[in-house]
């Protein structure tokens, strides 16, 4: 696999993970919307009218698990392919892909930012709840996991966009 093709393939992981975290920080804050009425439910001493959220919680978190998990034996494989290219193979040509990688992990860790902040706010408002069990290890698991990937492509992202602007050399400059 050559360097265009390993870049390529960057973009997409970070995309496809992009949108993970994307469609995971609206269903999480789906489920805080619900769990906020809960709780004011029960201070109120009204009887709970959302039976079904303990299970669709951690249904959620279940799945969100699975497609972690799923995604990662494909970037840890290209991970281990993008340090096996020496920094001299980081082309001029490839710096406007470069670039446009390293805006893509961008927008993913603004997406990672967003699930992170959801999931603080979702943390607070559980603090105050009992009433049901609830797998919240497993989306902290979730979150930690999604940061760490994230800052892993965004250090990665900067390493490739500076190889490929190093490599262009003085001519380039201007």
């Amino acid at each position: 696999m050559n360097t265009e093709q390993i870049l390529t393939d960057l973009s997409n992981q970070s995309d496809s993970l992009r949108a993970l975290a994307l469609n995971a920080t609206q269903e999480l804050r789906l489920l805080q919307q619900r769990l906020e009425q809960i709780v004011q439910q029960l201070r109120k001493n009204i009887a709970i009218r959302d039976q079904a959220f303990a299970t669709d919680f951690n249904t959620f978190c279940l799945n969100l698990r699975h497609q972690l998990d799923a995604w990662e034996p494909a970037w840890t494989q290209t991970r281990a392919l993008v340090r096996t290219v020496k920094p001299g193979q980081w082309n001029a040509e490839l710096a406007l892909t470069a670039k446009g990688f390293n805006s893509q992990a961008r927008m993913l860790s603004r997406a990672n930012d967003e699930f992170t902040t959801v999931y603080s706010n979702f943390v607070q408002i559980y603090k105050s709840f009992t009433a049901a069990k609830l797998h919240v290890f497993l989306l902290t698991s979730c979150q930690t996991d999604m940061e760490n990937l994230t800052s892993k492509i965004l250090f990665l992202a900067r390493e490739i966009a500076t190889y490929t602007s190093r490599n262009r050399g003085t001519y380039a400059r201007g």
